[in-house]
């Protein structure tokens, strides 16, 4: 009776041990979730920014010589720690229509040029310029820009969505394009579709030349430090424009990146159009082709016969 009436009395003890206990590990996985809170915010991310052109419509004249287009942005829901640390990077890029393009090899055979073989890129933009806060390399990993299509050297030369080899297709997705790679041409499709190998450092070596051609006629350009914010949550992007900008809807996008993670982008479209005496002519000659082409063969024919007469000799 002794050792039951000592148990009886030791269990409300017991029981307060195992209470406080039960407290402290409360309290312990409170302390340990306020401390892991900001981290997996920031993880997470709740920033978002909106961006504008200085403006929407660019007009080619005669006389155009070039432009420059400001893109301008605000960042919302900033944390103000990474921003005093300068962790946030902004990359912008305006790309042009996509069109497809036939890349030709010539070589020098017997004093002629002829076509060694040749390359169609099914959708290449017209143009490319991009800026970026620091060097492109330093924001994101290659993978990562390959996906994103930043910047030339990471610049993708087709529409079909490119995905890491091995990767599963989607729904609906053909499953020989789950190994397509970047910088896909439609000789390297075809061969694929096919079953044979495709030859994709000869199609890699038509890409580049094509890019590179681009860049000497500055239809393909980035700048690096070109973005800057000119406040903790404004920025503003300069982009140099070429003169000879090709017409039609270009978009111009921005990606935010936090420590090398992309969160989000926005985008805008820039509409490029003819003005003047030879947005007239190409209207016309889009319209009313048949008569466009008579009225083309008739100015030629006067023109011949008018200067025969002025420079008659006697």
């Amino acid at each position: 009776m002794t050792g039951e009436g000592r148990i009886g009395r030791d269990r409300p003890t017991i029981r307060r041990l195992a209470w406080t206990m039960r407290m402290a590990l409360a309290v312990l996985a409170c302390g340990w979730l306020a401390i892991l809170a900001p981290g997996t915010q920031a993880q997470e991310g709740n920033e978002s920014f909106e961006i504008g052109l200085s403006t929407s419509t660019i007009s080619i004249s005669s006389d155009f010589t070039g432009a420059r287009l400001v893109v301008f942005g605000a960042l919302d829901n900033a944390d103000s720690r990474l921003l005093r640390q300068q962790r946030y990077d902004i990359v912008v890029v305006l790309a042009g229509p996509r069109r497809p393009v036939v890349v030709r090899e010539k070589e020098r055979t017997f004093g002629l040029w002829i076509n060694r073989g040749s390359e169609t890129f099914e959708s290449v933009p017209a143009s490319y310029a991009l800026a970026a806060t620091r060097p492109l390399a330093d924001i994101a990993r290659k993978e990562l820009r390959e996906r994103l299509s930043l910047g030339i050297e990471d610049l993708q030369l087709t529409n079909v969505p490119a995905r890491l080899a091995g990767a599963p297709p989607a729904v609906g997705e053909p499953a020989g394009v789950a190994e397509i790679q970047p910088n896909v041409g439609l000789a390297e499709r075809r061969a694929i579709a096919a079953g044979r190998p495709p030859e994709a450092a000869a199609v890699d070596a038509y890409a580049e030349a094509l890019k590179r051609i681009r860049e000497r006629k500055g239809l393909y350009n980035q700048s690096v430090g070109a973005v800057q914010f000119v406040s903790p949550t404004l920025f503003r992007a300069d982009l140099q424009l070429p003169a000879d900008l090709p017409t039609g809807t270009h978009t111009a996008r921005a990606y935010l990146f936090r420590s090398g993670v992309f969160i989000r982008e926005s985008s805008e479209p820039l509409y490029v159009r003819k003005s003047g005496f030879e947005s007239y002519i190409d209207d016309m000659a889009t319209r009313y082709g048949v008569l466009y082409g008579i009225a083309a063969v008739l100015l030629a024919i006067f023109t011949g016969w008018f200067g025969r007469l002025v420079f008659k000799r006697d």
